[in-house]
């Protein structure tokens, strides 16, 4: 998968599915249930600032259960348990993804022109643009555009090296970062001054334009500046998500059949996801 899911618990969980209809006939309708959580990341830091613990607690809860991110996917209950909401991206690598399927602003590089394959680690620039906008207060890359998102990128990271834009499978990519004009990499300490050392080493280790050595997960979670929750035995990897189902060819019929009840008499109360 694009993700490896370090934890299950900080994903939504589904309760119970269940439908109004008392045969397959004349199954139509079925509720998914959840649990309540009252708002999510994006509208509680649009009300208030952060404090830095709370900041460090939910970014590690945050990384245990990677995927593609933005902050209104993201719940967070009056304990400051957070839950990822929705999947998105969360897909295996071999199927290549739109850039406009995410929302532009926590949009990773690579996926903005679709300039190489793509790994775990776009979800882990999601989650430092989320990281940043916590701490700061202000969207990171508020981009206009597609191109003005990368131009925003870039003044922060530099343009492209030589061995990335080798590395890049577009050669459509390839010849318009070629043709941008040279930008030196900022230094991260001057671009947050009131930032935490720990927090801007970090940034800075996930905000790499080259998938390949950008931080993953796994080593985000071992970095210093969540070291008050980061406990390696609890950070153990789920089994990748088996999503093989979605590529049958099924008729309306035989899909309500196989989320259906055993027979006509009984009612629907087992669904298969």
């Amino acid at each position: 998968m694009l993700l490896v899911f370090c934890g299950f618990f900080k994903v939504i969980s589904l309760l119970d599915v269940f439908t109004p209809d008392s045969v397959l006939e004349k199954f139509q309708t079925f509720y998914m249930v959840m649990p309540f959580v009252a708002q999510d990341l994006g509208h509680i830091m649009k009300k208030k600032r952060l404090t830095d613990r709370i900041i460090v607690y939910l970014f590690y809860q945050l990384l245990r259960g990677l995927k593609d991110l933005k902050p209104g996917n993201l719940a967070v209950s009056e304990t400051c348990e957070l839950k990822i909401l929705d999947f998105g991206l969360a897909r295996q690598a071999e199927s290549e993804m739109t850039g406009y399927v995410v929302t532009r602003w926590y949009r990773a590089p690579e996926v903005i022109f679709n300039w190489m394959h793509y790994k775990e680690t776009v979800d882990v620039w999601s989650a430092a643009c989320i990281l940043a906008e916590m701490i700061t207060g202000h969207v990171l890359f508020p981009g206009h555009d597609s191109i003005d998102q990368l131009k925003k990128i870039m003044r922060l990271t530099g343009t492209p090296d030589f061995s990335l834009v080798q590395k890049m499978q577009s050669k459509d990519a390839q010849s318009y970062v070629q043709g941008l004009p040279p930008q030196r990499k900022k230094n991260f300490r001057e671009v947050f001054p009131n930032m935490e050392e720990k927090a801007v080493d970090l940034l800075e280790g996930m905000l790499l334009l080259d998938p390949d050595t950008r931080l993953t997960a796994k080593q985000g979670l071992s970095h210093p500046f969540l070291a008050d929750y980061h406990d390696s035995e609890s950070e153990t990897d789920s089994e990748p998500y088996d999503d093989s189902f979605e590529s049958l060819e099924l008729a309306v019929g035989e899909w309500k059949s196989k989320c259906g009840c055993v027979n006509s008499e009984q009612n629907i109360q087992t669904f298969v996801l």
